[in-house]
């Protein structure tokens, strides 16, 4: 069988394979396996091209299918609705949620990360009660938007924390925000220890403030995901250098107890899949892992020695490459490996996996192999910040190298562009793009949001999503 970036191989493995350019390869059928994402009841399924070929922007900065319009809501060095500054540099993760109830009908607020290091050009305005640390230039802003995505209000969430990546929504509508670093206080100006996550309300950010959700782990948090079932909340860790990320569970002592409730602390746990330190050396789709372990991590606030690191008895800890994005799905929690390189000290080289976890079985299972890379003005490289779509099927951004997309997969796996980025930020002779982030959808399902990183902007995409 061969397969490009537009389709998606319909059983496990590549054998046979006489193109070498494959958009990944699995069964997708199991990244939806019992999850609600199911496609509207009005939606027949998705052809190949999904939404069809995208229409260059004649503004410049968002080419998308033919019918889809899109809404700039948002732009780096704008002023704050609020006064509070400007706009901060590099939009990264986020999430809608629902107006408040019994209030106005239709609204969606925003949470929006800023991924700020200490050369960020914007910070998030420091501002008094949301502020953990005044020389840390990352934070979160928030976004309250009307039924016809028109802003009515921006303004600070929380600000004073580092290189806010991405995060995650909670059942109780709030956003856990995630500092990819492990900065302590004398490092890069910090006057305070980072790689927390801490807790923001969508609708009154001065409820939650700036508390670092210390139990929760200090390393360097890319994305989590809320089992609603139990509350044990997944974290991944996307680490830089070898030896690289682990994949963690915290199970808090008051699971499920709404806003707040995660600073009554709990127990953090690493996942050990025995005889496997790196998952990268998994290349088959389909291998599954029975009885999987937790083994609680021996300091979580990493007071001498980072987690990763640190000591976990003889059977070791199980590590991997680049792991980021992270949704929950029906009985269980996926998350991506955007990619592994063994020039980098992985076990292993691949374009991006997608892992699966079933809680109830304790089985791991690799879903997706993506790669190998050859064309990167096609999509479907190094996925990253990953969500539900209203079609059935994913909504993925791409971080790597060319041409930037939001790439869709259907659920019969075939890959197709719904977005790709105009901005170049580079030169003609060297061009760059900035890489899209943060994609989700409204609570109606209705309006697909996504962040370009650089230059920040926020964008709102409108269309026939139920076609």
């Amino acid at each position: 069988m061969s397969a490009t970036r537009r389709q998606l191989l319909g059983r496990t493995g590549a054998l046979g394979a006489t193109i070498a350019s494959i958009a990944f390869t699995g069964s997708v059928s199991e990244l939806f396996a019992g999850t609600a994402a199911a496609a509207e009841p009005d939606s027949p399924p998705l052809g190949r091209d999904g939404y069809g070929p995208l229409v260059p922007d004649p503004d410049g900065l968002l080419d998308l299918p033919e019918g889809f319009r899109y809404r700039v809501l948002s732009r780096e060095g704008d002023e704050l609705r609020s006064g509070e500054g400007k706009v901060p540099s590099h939009c990264d993760g986020m999430a809608a949620f629902p107006g408040r109830a019994g209030g106005h009908r239709g609204r969606t607020h925003l949470v929006r990360n800023h991924e700020n290091r200490p050369d960020a050009a914007i910070r998030v305005p420091a501002v008094s009660g949301l502020t953990y640390d005044p020389m840390g230039l990352g934070g979160c802003t928030a976004l309250e938007l009307d039924s016809g995505n028109h802003v009515l209000s921006e303004r600070v969430a929380i600000a004073g924390t580092a290189v806010n990546c991405a995060g995650g929504p909670t059942p109780w509508h709030t956003w856990l925000t995630c500092e990819e670093t492990e900065d302590r206080a004398g490092t890069n100006g910090y006057t305070k220890d980072h790689g927390f996550i801490f807790e923001v309300d969508p609708y009154d950010p001065r409820r939650t403030g700036a508390v670092p959700l210390t139990a929760m782990g200090r390393f360097q948090h890319e994305a989590i995901a809320v089992d609603p079932r139990s509350g044990v909340v997944y974290e991944t860790e996307d680490a830089f250098e070898k030896p690289f990320g682990l994949f963690y569970r915290f199970r808090p002592k008051k699971p499920l107890g709404g806003i707040g409730s995660l600073r009554a602390g709990g127990r953090l746990q690493a996942l050990r899949v025995p005889g496997v330190p790196d998952l990268s050396t998994i290349q088959e789709p389909g291998t599954a892992f029975d009885r999987v372990e937790w083994v609680d991590v021996p300091d979580p606030l990493a007071r001498q020695t980072p987690i990763r690191f640190q000591d976990f008895g003889p059977g070791g800890i199980t590590h991997a490459q680049k792991l980021e994005g992270c949704y929950w799905g029906g009985t269980s929690v996926y998350f991506v490996s955007s990619f592994a390189k063994s020039a980098d000290g992985s076990a292993a080289d691949h374009f991006g996996q997608i892992w699966r976890y079933d809680p109830d079985r304790r089985r791991l299972t690799l879903v997706i192999v993506f790669g190998p890379e050859t064309d990167v003005q096609l999509p479907g490289e190094s996925p990253d910040n990953i969500t539900l779509a209203p079609s059935g099927g994913l909504m993925v951004c791409e971080d790597g190298n060319g041409a930037q997309h939001v790439f869709g997969v259907t659920r019969r796996g075939e890959v197709y562009a719904m977005a790709r980025g105009r901005q170049n930020i580079g030169t003609p002779e060297e061009p760059e793009w900035g890489e899209f982030a943060g994609v989700t959808f409204a609570p109606d399902r209705r309006t697909m949001y996504v962040n370009c990183y650089t230059p920040g902007t926020t964008f709102a995409v409108t269309g026939p999503w139920r076609r």
